[in-house]
């Protein structure tokens, strides 16, 4: 496999058609999206990896789809994604992550998201990034603090008004000097 760039345990490239059934399955699995409104199916998966193929296209990153270097296994996302949804600190480049849960409490995750800031601030040249999660997501908090990221704020994220537990959001941001 060919990788645009590789942590010790991980590499990262653009999507495939094959990856969406993979995907699927890590989207439809409750505790993997128990910090979001609802699970995601087939066609959903597909748009979202669509969305990602272009974005690649147009601005050389997005949430990549990773694979385990040892055994070459694809467990789902970590990268970098435009965010332009309402907000005071957006439009914004976000780093985020979703794993299947087999791939969990091994520093993957942590792994995963150093590599992408390394690419983002070394091969991109971008000047900062952002992480957003629900407050409630601590799992994802500490990831962003491992990675050297501060709470810039905590705010009511636009696209979850409907789903109060979800909807007050913390901002991390991390930038390149």
């Amino acid at each position: 496999m060919s990788y645009l760039f590789a942590s010790k345990r991980l590499g990262f490239r653009n999507w495939q058609t094959s990856d969406i059934p993979k995907m699927t399955v890590i989207n439809s699995n409750p505790n993997v999206m128990r910090f979001f409104p609802a699970t995601q199916d087939e066609t959903q998966t597909k748009d979202f990896v669509k969305r990602m193929q272009m974005q690649f296209k147009t601005k050389g990153f997005c949430y990549f789809a990773v694979e385990k270097l040892d055994p070459n296994e694809f467990i789902g996302f970590i990268g970098l994604s435009e965010q332009t949804y309402e907000s005071e600190f957006t439009p914004c480049t976000d780093i985020g992550w979703r794993l299947t849960e087999k791939a969990w409490n091994q520093g993957l995750a942590t792994e995963g998201a150093a590599s992408c800031l390394e690419y983002a601030f070394e091969i991109l040249k971008l000047k900062t990034i952002k992480a957003i999660a629900s407050e409630i997501n601590l799992n994802s908090t500490n990831i962003m603090q491992k990675i050297g990221m501060s709470k810039i704020g905590t705010f009511k994220h636009p696209k979850l008004k409907d789903f109060e537990p979800l909807e007050t959001c913390v901002c991390f941001q991390i930038d390149n000097f």
